[in-house]
């Protein structure tokens, strides 16, 4: 039977602050700030460390200086906490900062768009709706890959099903303090089909579909394989519509197809077309968002976050919806869960729940 757990309780100090949870927030900032996963699991580690001491054996670590023999805290991380216990933020997590938030960004309500360790992510689905949680959204989204995508560890429908009793479980715990959806990131396939059972897609709160294979296909036949995607009566967002990505470690080109017929198709079927906030992707590109919103189409702000942190790159697309004049009521996650899900489940088969 599938289970949650819950959160340890927060433990305070006498200065107010509770070091383990300020080592958490570092490794937060740092996910969001796009380091390396060695460097963020290293707070983490710290975190749970000093969260498992308890407050006197803290205290005569810190009175002994011998806070680096416990096992997972080392000397940065060991500076954090004594600033931490001494009632101060500490100064590494002052150095990372926050990204100025959007006027946009507060009308947000959920994420489309989530990957948990199921799939390619580095989190449990409780961990990622914490997370959601604290930045105040009302709902997240789980959308891990589907099968097809083997590098990614897509989802067989077995595993999806399991997957889909975690999510109740979770939301058992939360008590709707934040609404964990089931989804997918469903590949499109060769042909315009998706790559996961009809049945367990009529199970599912919200669809994303995108492309992660033959997009250098020439445009006809790219072009062909999006409309059959945002045809079927499932998909509810198409995800990252070129598939670009520019990096240092990797600079992939647009696919190229009609933009102008896929987004006029999306429009017809009420495909939202997601802004992607990963800042390697921020896929659609301008020209082509413009002409998505000339269309008259829906939009998703979407995190396609796969940490904790990564759920806060949220800013990065409402800076490009903004410059777009992209309206709000056309924006699918500002609406409130019921609306969503209205949209999202409208065409789907009553047999699917």
């Amino acid at each position: 039977m599938a289970r949650a757990t819950r959160r340890p309780p927060k433990v305070r100090r006498a200065s107010g602050r509770d070091p383990a949870e300020d080592l958490r927030a570092i490794a937060f900032a740092l996910e969001r700030a796009g380091e390396g996963a060695y460097r963020v699991q290293a707070f983490r580690q710290a975190a749970d460390a000093v969260a498992g001491l308890g407050g006197t054996a803290l205290a005569a670590h810190l009175a002994a200086g011998t806070l680096t023999h416990v096992p997972g805290i080392g000397a940065v991380t060991a500076a954090c906490v004594a600033e931490s216990v001494a009632g101060q933020e500490p100064s590494y997590l002052k150095k990372i900062g926050a990204p100025e938030p959007t006027a946009l960004r507060a009308d947000l309500r959920g994420d489309c768009h989530s990957h948990t360790n199921w799939s390619d992510g580095s989190h449990s689905v409780e961990e990622m709706a914490l997370a959601a949680m604290e930045l105040g959204h009302e709902y997240l989204v789980v959308t891990d890959h589907s099968p097809r995508l083997t590098i990614a560890r897509g989802l067989s429908a077995e595993r999806l099903a399991e997957q889909l009793a975690v999510i109740a479980a979770v939301n058992s715990v939360l008590c709707r303090r934040l609404r964990v959806l089931a989804g997918i990131e469903v590949d499109i396939l060769a042909d315009g089909t998706l790559d996961q059972t009809d049945e367990l897609l009529d199970r599912l709160d919200v669809v994303v579909a995108s492309a992660h294979s033959g997009l250098r296909e020439a445009s006809p036949r790219m072009t062909r394989r999006l409309l059959r995607a945002v045809r079927d009566p499932r998909v509810n967002i198409l995800g990252h519509c070129t598939g670009r990505l520019r990096s240092e470690r990797k600079n992939r080109p647009e696919s190229t197809f009609d933009a102008a017929a896929v987004f006029a198709a999306c429009a017809e079927h009420q495909v939202a077309v997601e802004i992607n906030s990963r800042p390697e992707r921020l896929d659609p590109p301008s020209r082509l968002l413009k002409v998505a919103l000339d269309a008259g189409c829906l939009f998703a702000i979407d995190s396609d976050a796969h940490a904790p942190g990564q759920l806060d790159w949220l800013d990065n697309g409402c800076a490009r919806a903004e410059r777009a004049g992209v309206p709000v009521d056309r924006i699918v996650n500002t609406w409130p869960v019921d609306r969503l899900l209205r949209w999202s489940r409208r065409l789907r088969s009553p047999l699917g729940g």
